[in-house]
């Protein structure tokens, strides 16, 4: 018998998906990436089987991961990131950066539109009501229908949701990752915003896959958090 994956409205705002999310970055992001017909007949697996939220970013690949997800569907995705610098990514939030990568991922997308637009993380040099109103210019010109954010403090997304309605937060949160549960998560609650979590397996940890092989592979980049989760994995296996 099929598993009938729920479907959930996230935020307050009318948007509704599957309860369970495909995070796409592992196809064609910081891994082992899979070849394109992989990556779609994995795609076609998982919507054939009722998960309709499907999660990538701009700098998955980098780029490529919008094209591979774009071929089959289309939802949520990120921007924020300009650069990979020596000392980390390049944030930027300004108005003008923000339109950019839209009408880039709306391209790499082959769409008019997408469902659900992330801050990835958010910019310090820059406002964050600034950021705010320019997505909210897209709203408003239907290039993208619902705003999210991730990994921003409780403060931030107050802000940010003053501006306009946060449709989604998102969060790594699991047995390993609590600390969000402190004011976050009520946070999100009481303002009626979404709250979508990444690695909910502890990175590899619950998922039994990350292992002292792993640092010698491109994973060791997703599944350790620049190796602090595999040290801690490590302690514990041995």
């Amino acid at each position: 018998m099929a598993i009938q994956i729920p479907r959930v409205k996230l935020g307050t705002q009318g948007f509704e998906v599957s309860k369970l999310g495909f995070g796409c970055m592992g196809l064609s992001g910081h891994n082992n990436s899979v070849s394109d017909e992989a990556g779609i007949a994995i795609i076609k697996h998982a919507f054939e089987r009722g998960i309709t939220h499907f999660d990538t970013a701009d700098m998955y690949g980098p780029k490529t991961n919008e094209i591979l997800v774009g071929k089959k569907v289309q939802l949520a995705t990120k921007f924020g990131v300009e650069s990979m610098g020596p000392g980390g990514p390049v944030i930027n939030g300004t108005p003008e950066f923000v339109r950019s990568s839209l009408e880039a991922s709306l391209q790499r997308l082959d769409v008019d539109y997408i469902d659900l637009y992330y801050i990835i993380r958010v910019d310090h040099k820059t406002p964050i009501e600034d950021t705010m109103e320019e997505l909210k210019k897209l709203v408003e010109e239907g290039k993208i229908k619902y705003i999210g954010i991730s990994e921003a403090s409780p403060e931030t997304i107050k802000r940010a949701h003053a501006v306009h309605p946060l449709t989604a937060v998102q969060l790594e949160w699991s047995l390993w990752t609590r600390d969000v549960e402190e004011e976050i998560i009520p946070l999100c609650r009481e303002l009626g915003i979404g709250i979508v979590p990444y690695s909910p397996l502890g990175r590899g940890f619950f998922a039994g896959r990350a292992n002292k092989d792993t640092s010698s592979t491109p994973l060791v980049w997703r599944l350790t958090l620049l190796g602090f989760n595999l040290y801690l994995t490590y302690v514990i296996w041995t």
